[in-house]
């Protein structure tokens, strides 16, 4: 007979399960052990259960009336892991046989775990939880960053200053990876300087494993052992070593633990040379040539790329990639240029530089953009890869992107919505039917709930101010101004995102008159949070943050502008599940897809954005705001002028007056039908059930089966 279960044992167990990260009342139990502590700590419940012995833990959940809740959330956690009758086990049972397997550069799935630095990590992260729920079979591969990326703090003078804190393994939720024979897996990858080698370490995302490699090893140089200790960090020569451990480590990684995906799926090209450590494997093991394994690899990879921006695209000379993948090539019965050509444009051109998006693009006969738009502009981007086709002809096609709703939707909206969708929505959050019943919620119920959120949020933030403001050594009258910063009846405006130029944070202050005047109408009050990192090297990016700064310490601005510091998912749920505006004006059309709008629209927030990525075909004419007509100039300053002009436009004549246009109950009703049909339209759309459930159908399950070759030129997905 089982020894039963303690609940100590019990909450350790769920704690090593990142499942708990999007179960409300799981993260809730946590929270009462210890609030102060479950913050302090970052949420981590495997550091927060290190803080008591069994005994104590007992005693504390004993005092709290919690014994009960940690036993059903247990339960269900079982019956979650067990639960049989997915939309996977249906509609994706070839995938049971021989899962896909997801590679990623970054992972965003909690900000405990420091392994993403922004969007193309949370859509990875939201990718691998929405395939638990669903129970598609899946794994994932990627690096275990010892470092993760870097806190921000903005210093005295405005400048964006990074450091670095060192995770230890032993208190996250993390365990080394076995083999069938079960020792833990140690691989390597060969290089014209040496071996590198990684252990690989397990992380369980619900029902998908999370396989990570990491270089920290004694078998390795200390160089090589911090090839993996930060993300996107180091030179071109560290970058490809990194990406050379990504795919084809990550391709050995699986091979040893057991596993033979039937599908490869490239999260961007950071993961692109797996597909050639397939074709060595079947070239070695059956026989083939270079080209009928190509062909038959090809046929079973899949592709996605995220960025219409050609600084997002490695690129890396002939040198560093024959140092460091000429040994595969050797074993390919490739030559140097033969090589070289799989990552060019024109494999004749010398002069060209090896591209992974490129070679991503060749290497696979199934690629997808991340939006409608987006599709339109790789088509394009990357024709001359296909010479004899039109441009419409192109086989890129698109799937939308979308987030994790559990993940992202605030506790009480989520009761809201249980009030009102049928038994089990939360099942089928990827079908529009589902979603009619929002239209039955009563403004007074929609309004109470979000100006609780917002008001959590504008709590939130001033608290982080103050932190902030003392690490500065601000003075006491300053610190208290900050106490009371941002009004809970002003309209809030949101702005958070990496601050790469093109994104545009302080367009907003391109009429300074004007935003003046917005900041300052005492009947009509306007206020801003503002929160993003520049990347290291970005100079640009860090001068946007450090203007947004110094206006925030101008007394007109002051605590009606302010500005956050070290955007983490933690942060960004708060933001997306508080403001009232979500502000989104990229340069068009250089915005892929974004999905922090999609979350902002979860919890009755209105998107008021540039038309472009998702908002492009998403917004209605009453699900939010446009800036623009979604329109272009060939000259960049006109067109950051005009779009500056239709930013304010918008706000005067749309935004501001439709939020303070009050009933007699002071509820703004035309705002508040805004806001239900934004709900009601865009929640089953830009979701990620809806998202993995496309990947599944028209991407893994044809590739899979053999199909994809039979529709290379399809170009709509």
């Amino acid at each position: 007979m089982a020894k039963k279960k303690t609940v100590y044992e019990k909450l350790c167990e769920l704690a090593s399960n990142l499942w708990w990260s999007w179960q409300p009342d799981v993260t809730q139990i946590f929270h009462l052990i210890d609030p102060d502590k479950w913050s302090e700590l970052n949420h981590n419940p495997v550091l927060l259960l290190k803080e008591y012995s069994p005994e104590q833990l007992d005693d504390k959940l004993s005092s709290l009336s919690l014994h009960s809740r940690v036993n059903v959330a247990y339960r269900r956690w079982l019956e979650y892991m067990d639960r049989s009758d997915t939309w996977g086990s249906t509609n994706a049972t070839i995938l049971g046989h021989r899962c896909a397997a997801y590679f990623s550069a970054e992972f965003g799935i909690h900000e405990s775990l420091h392994i993403y630095s922004g969007g193309l990590g949370v859509l990875a992260g939201d990718h691998l939880k929405s395939s638990s729920d669903l129970g598609l079979p899946l794994v994932a591969i990627g690096l275990f960053y010892g470092e993760g990326y870097f806190s921000q703090h903005i210093d005295k003078a405005g400048w964006q200053q990074e450091s670095y804190t060192e995770a230890k393994t032993e208190n996250l939720p993390i365990i080394p990876a076995y083999t069938p024979e079960g020792k833990p897996v140690m691989i390597s990858v060969s290089t014209r300087s040496g071996e590198i080698f990684a252990k690989v370490w397990r992380i369980n995302v619900g029902r998908v494993p999370l396989y990570l490699l990491d270089t920290d090893v004694p078998e390795n140089s200390q160089e090589d052992r911090n090839l993996t200790a930060r993300l996107y960090g180091g030179d071109q020569r560290t970058r490809i070593r990194q990406e050379i451990m990504l795919g084809i480590g990550g391709v050995k990684a699986l091979e040893a633990i057991g596993i033979e995906p039937s599908v490869i799926h490239m999260n961007e090209g950071h993961s692109a040379f797996a597909p050639l450590e397939r074709v060595r494997n079947r070239m070695h093991e059956d026989g083939f040539s270079f080209d009928d394994a190509l062909r038959e690899v090809a046929a079973s990879c899949v592709f996605t790329t995220h960025t219409p921006v050609p600084a997002g695209h490695d690129r890396f000379d002939a040198a560093l990639l024959e140092e460091h993948v000429g040994p595969l090539g050797d074993q390919l019965g490739l030559d140097h240029h033969a090589l070289m050509s799989l990552g060019r444009v024109d494999p004749q051109n010398e002069g060209e530089t090896f591209c992974m998006t490129v070679l991503a693009f060749k290497l696979s006969r199934l690629a997808n953009a991340v939006s409608s738009l987006h599709g339109v502009v790789s088509r394009r981007m990357w024709a001359s890869l296909w010479p004899w086709r039109s441009e419409e002809e192109i086989p890129i096609g698109h799937i939308t992107n979308g987030v994790h709703m559990p993940t992202w939707l605030a506790a009480p909206m989520r009761v809201i919505y249980d009030r009102v969708l049928p038994t089990k929505w939360y099942y089928k959050t990827g079908q529009a039917d589902v979603w009619s019943g929002i239209e039955e919620i009563t403004p007074g119920d929609l309004w109470e709930t979000h100006q609780a959120l917002k008001n959590r949020l504008i709590h939130f933030s001033r608290d982080l101010l103050v932190k902030q403001a003392k690490r500065r050594g601000s003075s006491e009258t300053e610190i208290g101004h900050l106490k009371t910063a941002l009004n809970p009846d002003a309209l809030l405006i949101g702005f958070a995102r990496r601050f790469a130029p093109y994104k545009r944070a302080d367009l907003v202050m391109k009429d300074m008159e004007t935003f003046l005047k917005i900041i300052e109408d005492a009947d009509r009050p306007v206020q801003f949070i503002f929160a993003g990192k520049a990347h290291p090297a970005d100079e640009r990016g860090k001068q946007i943050i450090q203007r947004i700064f110094k206006l925030t310490q101008e007394p007109p601005f002051r605590g009606k502008i302010v500005l956050l510091e070290d955007y983490d998912i933690n942060l960004g749920r708060h933001l997306v599940q508080g403001v009232d505006v979500w502000l989104n004006n990229p340069r068009r059309p250089l915005e892929a897809s974004g999905t922090s709008g999609q979350k902002v629209v979860l919890n009755g927030g209105l998107n008021c954005s540039i038309l472009d990525g998702w908002w492009a075909e998403a917004f209605d004419g009453s699900n939010g705001f446009a800036i623009g007509e979604g329109r272009t100039h060939v000259n960049q300053e006109i067109q950051d002028d005009r779009d500056g002009l239709n930013l304010m436009k918008v706000l005067k004549e749309e935004v501001i007056p439709l939020y303070y246009d009050r009933n007699y109950d002071d509820l703004p009703l035309e705002w508040i039908a805004r806001m239900k049909n934004g709900i009601r339209t865009l929640g089953w759309r830009f979701n990620a059930d809806r998202m993995v459930m496309d990947y599944a159908e028209k991407m893994y399950l044809p590739a899979a089966g053999g199909l994809s070759s039979q529709i290379k030129g399809d170009s709509s997905l």
